[in-house]
């Protein structure tokens, strides 16, 4: 009787116990095979999916913002759900998206279906947002991005509006909540 090749898996997180201790579930785990580990998460998706373009990627994270979600996924990854998980859910997580489907835990997918039915901001709103959560007032923002305070202001009104939000302190709050900028 011939076994089924083992699921290789790559573990990826900055902090070491993390790490060690996913291994060790990993490794505890029939048909699963830790290969080795790392320390930086989404960049290497891209990386990893242009040297083997038929991995099949889980992310396993804490970052629940729809933004980070959406990036995560449109950028090659065919799983993901949230460090809150059970360790049922995550084995399962690993060998559905092995057998080529899709996996989103409910929190990620009531995450992703709100943002789909929320107004999405433009690059120039996404670049305007950014330089607000730096502290730059309309002035600043104005000279950083050569347009008028006018259009910054138009900017800034249209963000606030997409966010759902009242001011420009609240629209920070909500972008660093959805992933939109990071601290």
């Amino acid at each position: 009787m011939t076994s089924s090749p083992k699921i290789k898996v790559l573990v990826v997180d900055d902090h070491p116990m993390v790490r060690s201790g996913l291994i060790m579930i990993l490794d505890s785990e029939p048909g699963l095979e830790p290969i080795g580990e790392a320390k930086t998460g989404v960049e290497a998706i891209a990386a990893i999916l242009q040297d083997f373009p038929n991995a099949h990627i889980t992310i396993f994270t804490s970052y629940d913002g729809d933004e980070n979600i959406y990036q995560g996924l449109q950028t090659g990854a065919k799983g993901y759900l949230l460090k809150t998980a059970e360790r049922a859910e995550l084995l399962g997580a690993i060998r559905t998206v092995h057998a080529r489907q899709n996996y989103v835990s409910t929190s990620v997918g009531a995450k992703l279906a709100s943002r789909m039915n929320s107004p999405q901001l433009s690059k120039r709103e996404i670049e305007v947002l950014k330089l607000l959560a730096k502290g730059n007032g309309t002035q600043a923002i104005s000279a950083a991005l050569y347009v008028s305070e006018g259009t910054v202001k138009f900017h800034i009104t249209n963000i606030l509006h997409k966010l759902d939000v009242s001011d420009r302190t609240q629209a920070v709050v909500a972008a660093y909540q959805r992933g939109i900028v990071d601290i």
